[in-house]
């Protein structure tokens, strides 16, 4: 389980880091990658914070937590492996219910592993 310290939980953070964040599209998930505004430097005492948003185009309650529950524990895999003061919202997809949860660990780590010279940011915001 992801610590609080690790979790994006303000409506502003989500806002700031969906509309000035690299967009990685997979076949699943898009994932916002910024660093944090706090971390000028790059020094370690930022932490890395993950934010997750599944809509209801997903499918019920159920199926939407599950796919929350997957992605919190994806993200508690890689958390070593994120440069510090990194924030991430991961936006889930409506064929996340149907996928096997190996299949959504690789498919973020593959987005996160990706150089970040090479992210453009595609929404023009």
């Amino acid at each position: 389980m992801l610590a609080h310290i690790n979790r994006i939980t303000s409506g502003s953070d989500y806002q700031g880091v969906v509309r000035r964040g690299v967009r990685i599209v997979g076949a699943h998930t898009v994932l916002y990658v910024r660093k944090s505004a706090g971390d000028q430097s790059g020094v370690a005492g930022v932490p890395v914070r993950f934010g997750f948003i599944v809509a209801k185009n997903v499918g019920d309650a159920v199926k939407r937590n599950l796919v929350r529950r997957r992605l919190k524990a994806v993200t508690f895999e890689l958390l070593p492996l994120v440069p510090a003061g990194t924030d991430v919202v991961i936006r889930a997809l409506p064929g996340a219910s149907n996928v096997a949860w190996e299949s959504l660990r690789d498919e973020v780590h593959r987005s996160l592993s990706r150089p970040q010279s090479a992210r453009k940011n595609s929404v023009g915001r």
